[in-house]
């Protein structure tokens, strides 16, 4: 580059630099099975965004069960994490209540229907079911997560994908006063659109997930670009699992935020209604 001349110089810095802002705005997103074919998701600005000067990053921790030493672990972190605990599991009802009494936020994680159905859970929301079925899961699926405050899908990218299914489910959100956090786990989400026509309160997934790669250098860097994105947008949603490098990362990583113009908020936070509600 020396033998360039001063002008040309400058141009391919500017080049370089846009290059790197458009590799941290590409947030990228996927059922829990990781397919590498789900396409990245460019997400749209928050509708609302803080008048708080300080950045603001909700941190949701998924698929959160009842195995034992991961609980442990979570419940050594701050408890401005919120935990997305998944229906139907034999500890499902004890982990929410104890995260609750510990002071975490805690939001069902809804099953849904994926367009490739890896392991599905034993009961999910998919395309095709009546009102009646879908209120009667959603019902059986709280009883097991007492204390939900939210919900968000898990998997999902099929039933996100259905204007049917989202608009039987979103008004049932509604009527509990539930907030609804998309995952966007496809490009064809329609369900926070929905949500926000519907009147609930709602937000997504705006920076990419922190472990689709579960090795620790690559979730640290993934938290890098939630803290950049938080910073950027003012306003941040991340989405992580209970994997030994995610906790690991965390564990390293969320005291050091604050130093960095970043305030780590509950999931409720950043969940916003429509202003024509």
């Amino acid at each position: 580059m020396n033998s360039l001349s001063p002008g040309l110089r400058r141009t391919l810095r500017f080049c370089l630099f846009l290059a790197g802002c458009c590799f941290f705005l590409v947030p990228s997103g996927c059922d829990k099975s990781k397919s590498p074919t789900v396409p990245r998701v460019t997400a749209p600005k928050l509708a609302h965004p803080s008048g708080n000067h300080t950045a603001r990053l909700a941190i949701i921790l998924d698929d959160v069960a009842g195995d034992p030493a991961a609980i442990d672990q979570i419940f050594t972190l701050p408890n401005k994490l919120t935990l997305s605990v998944l229906p139907n599991h034999p500890r499902s009802k004890e982990v929410a209540e104890e995260a609750h009494r510990r002071g975490y936020e805690v939001m069902l994680h809804l099953p849904m229907e994926s367009e490739a159905n890896e392991t599905p859970e034993v009961r999910q929301l998919r395309p095709g079911m009546t009102a009646s079925e879908i209120a009667a899961d959603l019902n059986e699926m709280l009883e097991t997560v007492p204390f939900a405050a939210g919900v968000n899908n898990h998997q999902g990218s099929r039933a996100t994908s259905d204007t049917k299914l989202m608009e039987e489910l979103m008004p049932l959100l509604r009527q509990r006063k539930l907030f609804f956090i998309d995952s966007r786990t496809t490009a064809g989400t329609v369900a926070y659109d929905t949500a926000e026509r519907d009147g609930v309160r709602t937000g997504f997934r705006n920076v990419p997930f922190l472990d689709d790669l579960q090795e620790s250098g690559a979730i640290r860097q993934q938290m890098e670009r939630a803290i950049h994105g938080a910073k950027e947008k003012g306003e941040a949603i991340v989405i992580g699992h209970p994997h030994p490098e995610t906790l690991g990362v965390l564990r390293e990583m969320l005291p050091q935020i604050g130093g960095q113009g970043v305030e780590l908020v509950r999931a409720s936070a950043l969940v916003h209604l429509s202003t024509s509600h």
